[in-house]
C-alpha cells in the first residue's frame, strides 16, 4: 500500500484515483473545485478543496511523507507547472505529472517531474497500432524500442511447438503467453504446441514484431 497525493480532479484525476483507491493505496485528493472534490469523497482517505499553487497550503500537507504526487491538471498548465515546481522544492519523494502535449512534456521533465505520463499521446499510440493491422489484438510499449504485443498466430506456426520453430533465434522475440478460446497460458516451454485460432503473447523490438505481422 502506497500512499498518494493526487492533485487534479478531472476525469482523468478521477479514473486514478479510483483505481489507486480499488488497489488499496491511501489517496489524498485535492483540487480547487469543490464540485469535482465532492464526486471521489465516497472512495479516496481524504479529500480537500484548495488551489495547489498555494505553496502554503502544499507546505502543510507535508509532502515528503507521501510515497508519490500524482499531478493530474490538464486544462491549466500554468497550474501544473507551478504545481509540480513547487513539490520538488518542497522535497516531494516522486512526482509524476500529466502533459497535454509533447512541449508541456520536456517542460516538466525539467522543472521537476521524475515522470510524466501524456495520455493523449499515449492512447493514439496504441489505436493506430491496434486497428492498423488485422492480427495485431494488444499492444503495450516497454520503451522506444520494446514492447509486448499480442498477435493473431502466424499460419506457417500451427501445428509446431515453439522449440521446432526456434523463435527466439529466427524471429528474435520472445513468447511469453499463448491464449485459446479465452483461456491464456504463460508456462510457455520449448514443447509448447501451437495450435490454428491461437493468439500468441510476444515480446521484442517493435521492428522485429512488425516484420512477424507483416508476413500475415
Amino acid at each position: 500500500m502506497k500512499s498518494v497525493l493526487l492533485i487534479g480532479l478531472g476525469r482523468y484525476g478521477r479514473h486514478v484515483a479510483r483505481k489507486l483507491c480499488e488497489q488499496g493505496n491511501e489517496v489524498l485528493a485535492v483540487d480547487k473545485n469543490e464540485e469535482l472534490v465532492n464526486q471521489v469523497l465516497s472512495f479516496v482517505t481524504n479529500a480537500l478543496i484548495a488551489d495547489s499553487t498555494d505553496q502554503n497550503f502544499l507546505a502543510s500537507l507535508g509532502v515528503r511523507n507521501f510515497d508519490v504526487a500524482i499531478v493530474a491538471i490538464g486544462d491549466d498548465f500554468q497550474s501544473s507547472l507551478e504545481t509540480t515546481l513547487q513539490l520538488k522544492e518542497l522535497g516531494a519523494r516522486q512526482i509524476v505529472a500529466r502533459a497535454a502535449s509533447s512541449i508541456h512534456e520536456k517542460i516538466l521533465f525539467k522543472s521537476g517531474a521524475d515522470e510524466v505520463v501524456y495520455p493523449e499521446k499515449q492512447l493514439a499510440l496504441w489505436t493506430a497500432m491496434r486497428y492498423g493491422s488485422d492480427h495485431l489484438l494488444d499492444y503495450f510499449a516497454l520503451s522506444s524500442r520494446y514492447g509486448v504485443y499480442e498477435v493473431t498466430m502466424p499460419i506457417d506456426w500451427a501445428g509446431h511447438t515453439v522449440g521446432e520453430l526456434d523463435i527466439r533465434r529466427n524471429y528474435h522475440v520472445n513468447v511469453l503467453g499463448v491464449r485459446l478460446g479465452g483461456h491464456l497460458t504463460v508456462d510457455i516451454t520449448p514443447k509448447t504446441k501451437l495450435q490454428e485460432g491461437d493468439t500468441v503473447l510476444i515480446l521484442g523490438k517493435h521492428d522485429n514484431i512488425e516484420a512477424i505481422i507483416g508476413k500475415f
